[in-house]
C-alpha cells in the first residue's frame, strides 16, 4: 500500500535532518558558530533588530514600525500553527538537541520565521542589504537543523510564513 504524501514528506524531511545535523562537542568552533547564528533568530535579537529604526530615530524612523509589525504578524501565525499542527521536535525520536529547545512543537520554526521577517523588512527598505540579510536569515534557519531542534521542512515553512507576513505588511504600509 503506497504511503501518503505527508508520510513521504516526513520521511524525506527526516533523511535531510539526519544528513545535516552536526554532532560536534561543546568546544568545537563549528558548533559554537552555529549556536551564535541560532540565537540571532531568538526573541531578544529579533525584537531589538525590528525596533532598531525606532530607537535610532531620524530618517530610519519612517520605516520603523514595518519590521516590528511583520515580526508580530509572523509570530502570531507561527504560534497558531504550532498549537494546531502539533508536530513533535526531532529530539523526541532522534538525538538530543545541541541547544535549549524552546517548546515541544516543531512546525514551523519560530526562530527561522522571526529572523526572516525582520531581514525581509530591511531588505525591502534597503535593497543594497537584501542579499546579505537573506543569506544571514537562511543560515539561521539552517542552524536550527544543524543543532537538532527542527526538521528542514519546519524551517522552510517558517521562512515562507515570514515572506507572506512581509508581503502583507508591505501591502498595508503602502
Amino acid at each position: 500500500m503506497p504511503s501518503s504524501l505527508l508520510d513521504r514528506m516526513h520521511h524525506r524531511d527526516t533523511a535531510l535532518y539526519r544528513r545535516w545535523r552536526i554532532d560536534g562537542d561543546e568546544r568545537s568552533p563549528d558548533r559554537r558558530a552555529w549556536v551564535v547564528l541560532t540565537h540571532m533568530g531568538g526573541a531578544t535579537f529579533c525584537i531589538l533588530a525590528a525596533l532598531l529604526p525606532l530607537l535610532l530615530g531620524g530618517p530610519l524612523a519612517a520605516m520603523g514600525w514595518q519590521p516590528g509589525m511583520c515580526l508580530l504578524l509572523s509570530t502570531f501565525m507561527v504560534q497558531v500553527m504550532k498549537r494546531n499542527i502539533l508536530r513533535s521536535r526531532p529530539t523526541v525520536t532522534h538525538e538530543e538537541a545541541l541547544v535549549v529547545v524552546p517548546d515541544r512543537f516543531s512546525f514551523p520554526s519560530g526562530h527561522a520565521t522571526a529572523i526572516m521577517s525582520v531581514a525581509f523588512s530591511y531588505a525591502v527598505n534597503f535593497p543594497a542589504l537584501a542579499i546579505p540579510l537573506l543569506i544571514l536569515s537562511s543560515a539561521v534557519g539552517l542552524s536550527r537543523v544543524r543543532l537538532g531542534v527542527h526538521y528542514p521542512g519546519d524551517v522552510l515553512a517558517g521562512q515562507a510564513i515570514a515572506l507572506l507576513s512581509g508581503f502583507i505588511t508591505i501591502r498595508l504600509w503602502q
